[in-house]
This record gives structure tokens, C-alpha cells and sequence, in this order.
């Protein structure tokens, strides 16, 4: 994972009020350095030529208001177009970025907290550990395919972190849900998942179905579909229950 700090008077005014929010980066497209600003035709947005431009939903990891910086983890899996952008990214390279996104409340008065997610979720799990109440349990599970993967989190009082190696023949996810059949889920906690969407797919399904999760108690977010052009860069068309 590599972290982006981007800078400008443009992101004067640029305000981030939740957690778990999101921001959409725009890169110029693959084989050339020049950054064209696509249109909105009122389904999608496109470039002058037709193609659909390098666009990706990232986590705001932090913003700096007085000096207008925009800190974003991207993760480096390679074949993506932002993770390949930003592997190259030199200092006054031109991006764009448009957003907040709606991020998570919290509920200070939860019984507890269930924090899940694979690398492309440690930015927003960070977020989310800075956000919750000092006192809060908290169960922290996160899947990461490298070792190298484990980034440093907020200090929590109440959280209890898990890092889960996914096994080379897995599919991603695989780790991801296997914790959550394996957690502690007491009534009137919360619990926060989001990573690759199959696998949140399937939690959904775990926690809804099998375990009678309440989904007002749930928030299960796709951040990437492996096996998709692209699936590498960290999120992407997000969903959530």
C-alpha cells in the first residue's frame, strides 16, 4: 500500500465529517500524463472520445485543512489503473479528486462494535477506531494476502485487533469470512465489513441469514470485485445493506 498526499488550492472548502467516507480519484488514462476532466452525459461519466475515464473510489485516510492536503492509501496489486498510476505518481502530477462520499455514523450507545475488512478497508477501519467511544469494545479482523500488509491503527482502549493471513490458494475474502463465522457478535453490537464483494456478499448472508443479525445493526460494503479490470486499486463501486 502506498500512501498519496494530494495538495491544492482546489480542495479549499473540502470538508470530511464522517468516517468510512469516500472520495472518487480521477488519473489521466493509461499511456499518457495528461489529465482530461470527463463529463457527466446523466448516466455515467465520459471523456470527449467516448472511453470512460480512470476513475476509482478511495477512504479519505486524512485531510489537513489549513495546509489543503489529502492524505489516500491506495494498494498496490498491480494491473490496476490508480494502483499503477500511483506506483509511477511524481511529486506535481495532476489528479482530481471529487467528494466526500457518505461515510458511517456512529452509535455511541451500541453494545459493542465488529470491525471488519480486508487491505483496501484499513484506511476507513482506522477512521472508524478514532471515531468510536474510548470505552467501546471493539473486535478489530483484518484480512491481508502479504505480511507486509499490516499497517499501524489508531490506539483503542477497548479493541481487541486481528490480522488474518489469507493462504495463497484462497480466494480473497476467503480469511475475511471466516472471521466473522468465528466472532463474537453480542446483542446490540454493530458491525462494520467491507472489502472484496463476493466475500462481503457473503457475510452479508452469514450475518442475515444464519446468525439473525438485525440489518439495522450492519453496515456491508463492496469495495472491489476480484477479477474485474482494475480490482487491484482498493475501492470501487460500493454497495451496502
Amino acid at each position: 500500500m502506498v500512501r498519496l498526499t494530494l495538495a491544492g488550492p482546489e480542495l479549499a472548502g473540502f470538508t470530511v465529517d464522517e468516517p468510512a467516507a469516500s472520495v472518487r480519484l480521477l488519473v489521466p488514462s493509461p499511456g499518457t500524463d495528461e489529465l482530461v476532466m470527463p463529463t457527466w452525459n446523466g448516466n455515467e461519466f465520459l471523456l470527449p472520445d467516448g472511453r470512460r475515464p480512470a476513475l476509482r473510489t478511495f477512504t479519505p485516510r486524512r485531510f489537513d485543512p489549513e495546509a489543503l492536503q489529502l492524505d489516500l492509501d491506495i494498494v498496490l496489486h498491480g494491473g490496476g489503473v490508480a494502483s499503477s498510476w500511483a506506483a509511477a505518481a511524481q511529486p506535481g502530477d495532476a489528479a482530481a479528486v471529487s467528494g466526500p462520499g457518505r461515510g458511517y455514523t456512529v452509535d455511541p450507545d451500541a453494545a459493542a462494535y465488529v470491525l471488519v475488512g480486508d487491505e483496501t478497508a484499513i484506511p476507513a477501519i482506522g477512521q472508524l477506531l478514532d471515531a468510536l467511544p474510548p470505552g467501546m469494545p471493539v473486535e478489530v479482523h483484518i484480512e491481508v494476502a502479504h505480511p507486509d500488509a499490516r499497517l499501524p491503527l489508531p490506539e483503542h482502549e477497548g479493541a481487541a485487533v486481528a490480522w488474518h493471513e489469507l493462504p495463497a490458494s484462497a480466494l480473497p475474502g476467503d480469511a475475511m469470512v471466516a472471521a466473522v463465522r468465528d466472532a463474537d457478535i453480542p446483542d446490540g453490537a454493530r458491525v462494520w465489513a467491507a472489502g472484496e464483494a463476493a466475500a462481503v456478499h457473503r457475510i452479508r448472508r452469514h450475518l442475515f441469514e444464519e446468525r439473525g443479525v438485525a440489518r439495522s445493526r450492519t453496515s456491508v460494503r463492496g469495495y472491489w470485485k476480484h477479477g474485474r479490470a482494475g480490482d487491484g486499486d482498493g475501492e470501487s463501486d460500493s454497495d451496502s445493506d
